[in-house]
């Protein structure tokens, strides 16, 4: 089985997942990139495997758009996700401010910030032991690097789990 970190949250015409995928690639570490262009039916079939089975899921909000649909993505489809699959891991950052062009829109950038600042509050009330909250991207891609490499030596030692012994019913 191969360990796949997804890189989820912003999209459109954010950057912030080229020195993600610069650094995974060097290191030979597979990932999934679902900001791409031309969407079909299938990549948005793709997406939402991904969201659901890859090892480690990586959501930073950043302060380039107002983050309407992932800050109720976090809400709802990270939230789920952790809650059904307790063994992978959820890298989330949300930035609390916004870029200065953005605030040209004063009630969206009300709006934003609020959001950001509810759900940012909510997360840290949470006790899940594979919850992780970032505050940069820097940070971000030094924990997914460290899930990584603990999902590697989970996966080694999955053959002496009692659970791999067990003889199937007939």
């Amino acid at each position: 089985m191969s360990i796949t970190i997804g890189l989820f949250g912003t999209c459109g015409g954010s950057k912030w997942r080229d020195r993600f995928m610069q650094v995974y690639a060097e290191k030979g570490i597979d990932f999934y990139n679902p900001n791409m262009s031309g969407r079909t039916p299938e990549m948005k079939l793709a997406e939402g495997r991904h969201l659901a089975e890859d090892q480690i899921i990586l959501f930073p909000v950043t302060d380039e758009t107002y983050a309407t649909g992932s800050l109720s993505e976090v809400g709802f489809s990270i939230l789920q996700a952790i809650k059904i699959n307790n063994r992978r891991d959820f890298v989330i950052m949300i930035a609390q401010d916004l870029q200065p062009k953005l605030k040209e829109e004063p009630l969206m950038a009300k709006e934003s910030l609020r959001a950001r600042a509810l759900v940012s509050v909510h997360l840290r009330k949470l006790e899940m032991s594979n919850l992780y909250l970032v505050d940069t991207l820097d940070e971000m891609l030094e924990a997914s690097l460290i899930l990584h490499k603990a999902a590697t030596l989970r996966e080694t030692l999955a053959k002496y789990n009692p659970q791999n012994l067990r003889i199937p019913a007939p």
